[in-house]
């Protein structure tokens, strides 16, 4: 079992930034893939960002070279540095983990969820 909780949203301007944080905590013995996802009202759950187990960051074509993944060294803390934001990036971000193998762009892949944090952004 894991728990993730997310903290850092909030609301900002167009062209600011933001840092989201994610604590795990339970059995992380197992390696885990690490993710970053967003959802907004009447659409499905779409992937930002995700962590390999062997520390390998990815993300989505919508956010490169804005947002950055990162983990501590212990593997309990993951954040999201969301630069330059955009109306568009305005969601529920949620942190997610999977066990074993790769990581996934599909949420049904992820077998832990946090329960979010807001991010709105106005032009």
């Amino acid at each position: 079992q894991v728990q993730l909780v997310e903290s850092g949203g909030g609301q900002v301007q167009s062209g600011e930034f933001l840092k989201l944080s994610c604590a795990v905590s339970g059995n992380l013995e197992r390696g885990y893939c690490m993710a970053w996802f967003r959802q907004v009202p009447g659409r499905e759950r779409e992937e930002v960002a995700f962590i390999e187990t062997d520390g390998r960051p990815s993300v989505a074509n919508s956010v490169l070279g804005r947002f950055t993944i990162s983990q501590n060294n212990a593997k309990n803390a993951l954040y999201l540095q969301m630069d330059s934001l955009m109306p568009e990036d305005s969601a529920m971000y949620y942190c997610a983990a999977k066990e074993g193998g790769y990581c996934a762009r599909d949420a049904d892949a992820y077998n832990y969820w946090g329960q979010g944090t807001q991010v709105t952004v106005s032009s």
